[in-house]
C-alpha cells in the first residue's frame, strides 16, 4: 500500500471519529463544534492530498482507484445521514432537510446498483470520476462543512449540491446504459 492509499485509508478511519464527536456535540459540549469541524476539514484535506501525492510520486494504484472514491462516499454518506439523524439535538442554525439526504443517498445507491449490474453483465468499467462527479463531491463536502460552521448561505450550497448530484447521477446512468448497449466498451465512472 503506497502513501496515497494510506491517506485514503486514513479518511475512512476518520469517519467513526467524526460520527462519535458529532454524537457528543450538544448544548452542554459546544466546544466540540470546533473539533467536529476540524476532523471533517482534515478528512476533506486527505481527499485532496491523496490525489496530489499519487500524481507527484506517480504512485497511482489499482487499490487507490477503488479506495479513494469509496472513502469519499463513506465519508459523505455517513456525514449526511448523521447530520440528518442527529438534527434535533445538534445546536446548529441550519438543519439538513430530508430531501437533500434522499437525493444524495439515492444517487449513490443507483450508481452502486449500476456498477453491480455492469459487473454481472461482465462489462468492464474503469472507475474514474467525471467533472460532474468531482463538482458533486466538492459541493456535498462544502454543504456538510457549511452546516457545521453555520454559514448563512448553506441552503444555497445544498441546493447547488443537489443540482450537481442530480446531474452527475444522470451522467453516470447514461454512461451505464451506453455500456450495456455496447456503445462504450469501458465508460468512465
Amino acid at each position: 500500500m503506497n502513501l496515497a492509499d494510506k491517506i485514503s485509508t486514513l479518511r475512512i478511519l476518520l469517519i467513526p471519529v467524526f460520527v462519535s464527536l458529532l454524537c457528543y456535540f450538544n448544548h452542554q459540549h459546544l466546544h466540540l463544534r470546533y473539533v467536529v469541524i476540524g476532523v471533517f476539514a482534515f478528512a476533506i484535506l486527505t481527499d485532496f492530498f491523496d490525489g496530489l501525492v499519487a500524481r507527484i510520486k506517480k504512485e497511482k494504484s489499482e487499490i487507490g482507484k477503488i479506495i479513494d472514491p469509496l472513502a469519499d462516499k463513506f465519508l459523505l454518506l455517513t456525514a449526511f445521514i448523521s447530520l440528518y439523524a442527529l438534527r434535533l439535538p445538534l445546536p446548529l442554525k441550519f438543519k439538513l432537510p430530508l430531501e437533500v439526504v434522499l437525493v444524495v443517498v439515492s444517487r449513490d445507491f443507483i450508481i452502486l446498483l449500476g456498477v453491480i449490474i455492469l459487473h454481472f453483465l461482465k462489462i468492464e468499467i474503469f472507475i474514474s470520476p467525471s467533472v460532474w462527479g468531482k463538482l458533486t463531491t466538492f459541493f456535498q463536502m462544502f454543504t456538510i462543512l457549511g452546516i457545521l460552521v453555520d454559514f448563512s448561505f448553506v441552503p444555497l450550497i445544498w441546493t447547488i449540491a443537489i443540482i450537481f448530484t442530480l446531474i452527475s447521477g444522470i451522467d453516470y446512468f447514461v454512461r451505464g446504459i451506453k455500456a450495456i448497449n455496447g456503445r462504450v466498451s469501458s465508460p468512465n465512472f
